[in-house]
């Protein structure tokens, strides 16, 4: 079975988990969910599954190229210590991959899609990059060095995928002793927040123990509530410029920057960090918390109706171009996604047609 096929066999119970969250929420007065928001991040979870259909078999293909050539020893597919093993070897790599993600501004220019919603809650989780096969898989190579098959890595990989889904949520609180081994909806929300006191901290996939080891975990503190998004805000329903903004930020800073060196230094230092040319001719305002405030431009009913109705339609599509993906010819897969991810930015346009409206000039 293909991977993309699973997460089609995932998405029901993923929407139903969604759905049970927002009627928890608002049988206790604590909703968390905004519709363009969710649609916006359930939408750039289908582009990063559209993008890859056609990048999957580029990493594993460049995975298994390294097993059969380089691996120490090859380990075998039927004793569960591989498995076992995998799994927590998988889950520290991730670790590491995750705290580049938040400290080396390549990899956050990926990882940011999944940072971008001022909204935290199942629908999140979904909210996924298209750009992580670019650099992200040379993290787990060294997983093929030691032995562990390429089916192994396939099946952890989405094992610490799947499990990731549900620490996205505010309705669950501290889970005691789980919360010291764990990744947690108590331990994550603090991974997704901007206050002073959590950024960066919690990148445990599934073990919270790494962040515990190297010095990178924080408890939530009751007294100061999370407060989610990113230090500087997308403020747009565009899943291609939520994909884009941070590669184009850092591309004028490469530009600017005179030496070579400084060149470099944009990608490789951490997030923030800007050649003082680009800093003197784009300075970026200081980040305060208590400026904080939630994109939400103004969108009639219908229009937001209109926008649910298409996303309900592109959930189809999607999910008939996923499972039969690659029984397609190179052609009609490429027009059927180019036609998906345009059906995504129409949703995001209809979601801002409010923003748009009152930008635009008076007549008369």
């Amino acid at each position: 079975m293909q991977g993309s096929q699973v997460i089609v066999l995932a998405t029901p119970v993923f929407l139903l988990l969604i759905a049970v969250e927002w009627l928890v929420g608002l049988a206790r007065g604590r909703n968390t969910y905004r519709l363009n928001d969710a649609l916006n991040s359930i939408g750039l979870g289908i582009m990063s599954e559209i993008v890859g259909v056609f990048t999957r078999l580029m990493k594993i293909g460049i995975y298994a190229l390294l097993f059969s050539h380089v691996a120490l020893w090859q380990l075998p597919t039927d004793a569960w210590w591989v498995w076992l093993a995998a799994l927590v070897l998988y889950d520290f790599l991730y670790y590491w991959k995750h705290r580049a993600g938040h400290r080396v501004a390549l990899f956050w220019a990926a990882h940011v899609v999944h940072h971008q919603s001022e909204e935290y809650n199942l629908s999140t989780a979904l909210r996924q990059t298209s750009s992580d096969w670019i650099a992200g898989w040379v993290f787990y190579l060294p997983m093929a060095v030691l032995g562990f098959p390429p089916l192994v890595f396939a099946v952890v990989v989405l094992v610490d995928l799947l499990y990731q889904f549900w620490p996205h949520t505010r309705q669950i609180g501290k889970l005691g002793w789980f919360d010291r081994w764990f990744c947690s909806p108590s331990n994550h929300r603090v991974h997704h927040a901007v206050n002073d006191k959590y950024v960066d901290r919690n990148y445990g996939g599934i073990l919270i123990v790494w962040d515990r080891l190297f010095g990178t975990f924080q408890e939530e503190d009751d007294a100061e509530p999370c407060v989610y998004g990113t230090r500087k805000p997308l403020r747009s329903w565009n899943p291609l410029w939520a994909n884009l903004q941070v590669y184009a930020d850092l591309l004028r800073d490469t530009w600017l920057a005179r030496g070579i060196a400084d060149k470099l230094r944009v990608w490789l230092k951490p997030p923030g960090w800007r050649p003082p040319e680009a800093a003197a001719l784009r300075p970026s305002p200081a980040f305060d918390l208590q400026a904080v405030e939630r994109y939400d431009p103004p969108a009639s009913r219908g229009t937001l109706a209109a926008a649910a109705v298409v996303f309900a339609l592109l959930l189809g599509a999607t999910t008939a171009f996923l499972w039969t993906a690659h029984t397609l010819a190179p052609a009609t897969r490429f027009g059927a996604a180019a036609a998906i991810i345009a059906a995504l930015g129409l949703v995001g346009l209809l979601c801002e047609s409010g923003r748009r409206a009152s930008a635009a000039p008076a007549h008369g």
